[in-house]
C-alpha cells in the first residue's frame, strides 16, 4: 500500500509537470484540464503522505486513547451497525500494517497507533477541501468539489474503521 501511494504521488506530479510544460507551449485547453487534474491528484496523494509522516514525527504513535476526543459515542455504534462496518472492514488497506501487528506491538501500543491514525485521517478530511480554492482562478468548481468530497469520504471510512475497532482493543487491554 505504502509503495503504491508513493508511486502514484510521483507519477501524478511528474505528469502534471509535463502537461504544464505542454500547456505553456501550446495553450490547448485540454492540456490545462489535464494539468489541473494531475496536480489535484498529486496534491491529494502528497498531502496524505506529508500529513501521515508529520504526525509520525510529532506523535510517534503515542496518543492517549483515554482522552475525550477518542471516546466512542452511543450513536456511533448504531451508525456502524447501519453502515455494516464489520462486513467491509477486512477489505480496507493499511498504510503501515506493522503498526497494528499484535506479534510486534502490545495492545496498548496498537490502541495508541489507532488514535494517531484517526487524527491523520481527520486532518486529511479537512485538507481534502483546499483544492476548491483553485476554482476561484480556474473555474470548474464542480470538479474540485467532487474530487474533494470523494477524497474526504475515503478518509472518513478510515476514521470510521479506527473508531469501530479501537473499543474492541481497549476492552482487551482492560481484561
Amino acid at each position: 500500500m505504502k509503495k503504491a501511494i508513493i508511486i502514484i504521488a510521483v507519477i501524478s506530479l511528474t505528469t502534471a509537470i509535463v502537461f504544464t510544460i505542454l500547456y505553456s507551449i501550446n495553450k490547448n485547453v485540454l492540456f490545462l484540464s489535464l494539468t489541473l487534474t494531475f496536480f489535484t491528484t498529486a496534491y491529494h496523494f502528497w498531502m496524505r503522505l506529508i500529513v501521515g509522516y508529520t504526525f509520525n514525527i510529532l506523535m510517534k504513535n503515542k496518543a492517549d486513547y483515554t482522552k475525550n476526543w477518542y471516546q466512542i459515542h452511543n450513536w456511533e455504534e448504531k451508525l456502524y451497525n447501519i453502515l455494516k462496518v464489520k462486513k467491509w472492514k477486512k477489505y480496507m488497506p493499511t498504510f503501515s500494517p506493522d503498526l497494528f501487528d499484535i506479534k510486534k506491538h502490545s495492545l496498548d501500543e496498537i490502541a495508541q497507533a489507532m488514535c494517531q491514525s484517526e487524527l491523520v485521517h481527520e486532518t486529511i478530511i479537512v485538507l481534502s477541501f483546499l483544492p476548491i480554492i483553485l476554482s476561484i482562478w480556474f473555474g470548474d468548481l464542480p470538479i474540485f468539489l467532487i474530487t474533494s468530497i470523494i477524497g474526504a469520504l475515503i478518509d472518513l471510512s478510515f476514521v470510521i474503521l479506527q473508531r469501530y475497532n479501537r473499543p474492541r482493543i481497549i476492552k482487551l487491554i482492560k481484561k
